[in-house]
């Protein structure tokens, strides 16, 4: 595990993404936080239906629950798992005075383009978990950014999801830096306020790859070279701006008054292409103030030969020009990460969809009411 702990060293933390009922009670999820350095867990629709689908550990609860609608079995279920997971991750939190020890939430997918539909849900949530260690997490589109800064502002922690693009990015950490201002102007708390950046990683590759591959068939040497390199790339020049903003004038004073940074965290970082090292989304990208949220097939991978170092900050110089050829090869990037971000929310919605299915077919009166 040293490795794993070795990340602290350079400023950045390791969540783990993934949560199951059976990782709870099976004290999988303490030993982790307790013995291997865990600090924080992050879910979506398609972890949660996977722990639905692949066990029969939330039967008897579903079966309890037959007569209500699916969607509110469902939010009874993740509830109870966020709640207990908030719980393990407690003393995280208080040793951290509220740094780290977050367990993230997300709003109904259906809702990336609803902005009151998001506050909505979200204030729900966040009294139903009722945990200062609690992250909601609402998808980085044009219309979550204003449902994101709203909920900043009542005090409520969140985790800005989905975000491919470095100019969503700047959108999400302008709203934060407005949230912060707004609740330091009204005398509120800010020292406890969290909030992080998750900015994805392979998907980039994955499709961005797709495109180069074609213009390396057609004799392409550019393409060729590029082939692999914009994810990372990205983020380290995401990480950039992340740098300018807190050095600003109008974070300094924030900070000065104890707020914290919004922390880049970077998330879909196991590699999707087995002809890529294991641990590409993460050695490169280990730098201060910043989360990596792995699944745990990537935990293991870096806890047995992963090497810690400061690497955020090498190689800007060729990232800025990875960036620039790529748009020489005739890739638009901002498409790009624009499809990927549809893709992301169509990908949500159906792993949502599957579960209410699940719910139906493990209480079949649910779908009744």
């Amino acid at each position: 595990m040293s490795a794993l702990l070795d990340l602290a060293k350079y400023g950045q933390s390791y969540w783990l993404d993934d949560l199951s009922r059976s990782m709870i009670e099976s004290g999988e999820l303490e030993r982790r936080v307790t013995r291997e350095g865990l600090t924080g867990v992050t879910d979506n629709p398609a972890i949660f239906n996977a722990a639905l689908s692949g066990s029969a550990d939330y039967d008897e609860q579903v079966r309890r629950c037959a007569g209500m609608h699916p969607t509110q079995i469902y939010e009874m279920l993740i509830v109870a798992d966020v709640r207990r997971a908030c719980e393990i991750l407690r003393p995280v939190y208080d040793r951290t005075e509220g740094r780290d020890g977050f367990v993230s939430l997300e709003v109904s997918p259906q809702l990336a383009r609803d902005t009151q539909g998001s506050i909505v849900e979200a204030r729900r949530l966040w009294k139903a978990v009722d945990r200062p260690n609690l992250l909601i997490k609402i998808p980085g589109t044009p219309e979550g950014v204003p449902a994101i800064e709203t909920l900043l502002i009542e005090g409520i922690n969140i985790n800005v999801t989905l975000l491919f693009a470095i100019e969503h990015y700047e959108a999400v950490a302008h709203a934060y830096l407005r949230a912060v201002e707004r609740r330091h102007a009204r005398k509120e708390r800010i020292e406890r306020l969290t909030s992080v950046a998750s900015f994805f990683l392979s998907r980039i590759d994955t499709l961005v790859d797709e495109k180069l591959l074609d213009r390396v068939k057609a004799g392409d040497e550019l393409a060729k070279e590029l082939v692999g390199k914009c994810a990372v790339a990205n983020a380290k020049l995401a990480y950039q701006n992340f740098k300018e903003t807190v050095a600003s004038t109008r974070w300094k004073a924030l900070e000065r008054a104890g707020a914290r940074p919004q922390r880049l965290l970077w998330a879909s970082t196991s590699t999707k292409n087995p002809a890529y090292d294991d641990l590409m989304y993460v050695e490169p990208l280990i730098g201060a103030q910043t989360v990596n949220t792995m699944p745990a097939k990537t935990i293991a991978a870096f806890a047995d030969h992963g090497k810690a170092a400061a690497t955020l900050e090498q190689g800007i110089k060729e990232a800025w020009q990875a960036i620039a050829d790529l748009r020489k090869t005739g890739i638009n990037l901002e498409r790009v990460t624009g499809q990927l971000l549809e893709e992301g929310i169509e990908k949500f919605v159906k792993a949502s969809n599957e579960t209410l299915q699940t719910i139906t077919n493990k209480a079949p009166i649910a779908s009744v009411r």
